[in-house]
């Protein structure tokens, strides 16, 4: 909602917005038709934003622009997601309508819940304290991968469990849904945080990415708990992930790449205790010296702790992960069809 501040403080979008909300739908749709698709799609943003605006506001903003307020009404048009449809559909017909509004919805994903973006960890846990595990899912499944994680791994491990279920379950939810579900939760934390608007959309693909993130105790929480609620569904998440073992997956010039980036005395500890394949699969990767000094280094270790390792590992598959989505290497998993060069 716009109120209280002057029309000079809007951007010429959110002025144009203002505008096209006022002139009547047919008006609006023959001036959308004529513009370039980023600009509509711009647009289109702003009006969802402004479901409601302050009168004085509106008519600044048509005095700026020479035209004539629409006479006696005393109250402007709303905005929203149905009067930015609508303008779509008479703009473009229902099809392209629906095309944009799609994409609108994917580029706002995530901003709804921006206000808890910055918020630590411990503050969204305490605000979400004693909420349904169905308004954590959708919550998680707004914020950063790693910052879902971390709030995640603060839930109990029941509720861990069911919120990772919900998650992976969550395909949408109605825009209207998400900002009731934003406005009480901002209400919660008005002390110190802002809110803004919009949709969401959740399954297994964010559940992965959240987990993927997640500390080896947390990760190994979160997919015992899933099992326990639904095999096949845990089976699916876990055939998605990256682990440790899966190091035999990769190309010999991928590997390369990541075993350059780690301490040889890491590798060591992730090695410890590893299956033949996967310290065969390093090993071959390494040069001469280096897979001596290995090796010795590995023997030199004695016993050591299992969550030494498993942090070692961790680190590991964290640092394969960020040369996947960097694009660096290709990660093939179990499964899947090989690559063709």
């Amino acid at each position: 909602m716009i109120t209280s501040f002057n029309a000079d403080q809007l951007t010429g979008t959110q002025k144009a917005a203002l505008v096209l909300m006022q002139i009547g739908k047919e008006r609006a749709s023959r001036v959308m038709s004529r513009l370039d698709e980023p600009v509509v799609e711009a647009l289109t943003a702003e009006i969802v934003r402004l479901e409601r605006v302050d009168r004085g506001i509106a008519d600044q903003v048509i005095e700026q622009f020479h035209q004539v307020t629409l006479g006696g009404v005393s109250l402007v048009s709303n905005g929203g997601m149905n009067v930015a449809h609508q303008l779509l559909e008479a703009s473009f017909g229902s099809e392209k309508a629906d095309e944009l509004m799609e994409r609108l919805s994917a580029s706002m994903a995530g901003q709804t819940f921006e206000f808890l973006q910055q918020a630590d960890a411990r503050q969204v846990l305490a605000l979400l304290h004693g909420e349904h595990p169905q308004t954590m899912a959708l919550v998680m499944a707004h914020l950063r991968p790693e910052h879902a994680s971390a709030i995640m791994a603060g839930l109990q491990p029941a509720t861990q469990a069911e919120v990772a279920h919900r998650i992976a379950m969550m395909e949408r939810a109605a825009p209207d849904v998400v900002q009731i579900v934003a406005d009480a939760l901002n209400r919660k934390a008005s002390a110190v945080l802002t809110p803004r608007e919009t949709a969401a959309i959740g399954g297994v693909g964010p559940l992965v990415e959240i987990i993927n993130r997640a500390d080896p105790g947390t990760e190994k929480l979160i997919l015992e708990g899933l099992e326990s609620r639904d095999a096949a569904l845990a089976e699916e998440v876990r055939s998605q992930m990256f682990v440790f073992a899966d190091i035999v997956l990769l190309e010999d010039k991928a590997l390369q790449l990541v075993l350059r980036g780690i301490e040889t005395n890491n590798l060591a500890l992730a090695l410890k205790g590893a299956g033949v394949a996967e310290r065969d699969a390093v090993l071959r990767n390494l040069s001469e010296r280096a897979r001596e000094n290995l090796t010795e280094e590995i023997d030199l270790l004695g016993a050591v702790r299992m969550s030494q390792v498993e942090e070692a590992r961790s680190a590991i598959v964290q640092m394969i992960r960020k040369l996947e989505e960097s694009g660096q290497i290709t990660v093939r998993r179990e499964g899947e069809d090989e690559y063709v060069s």
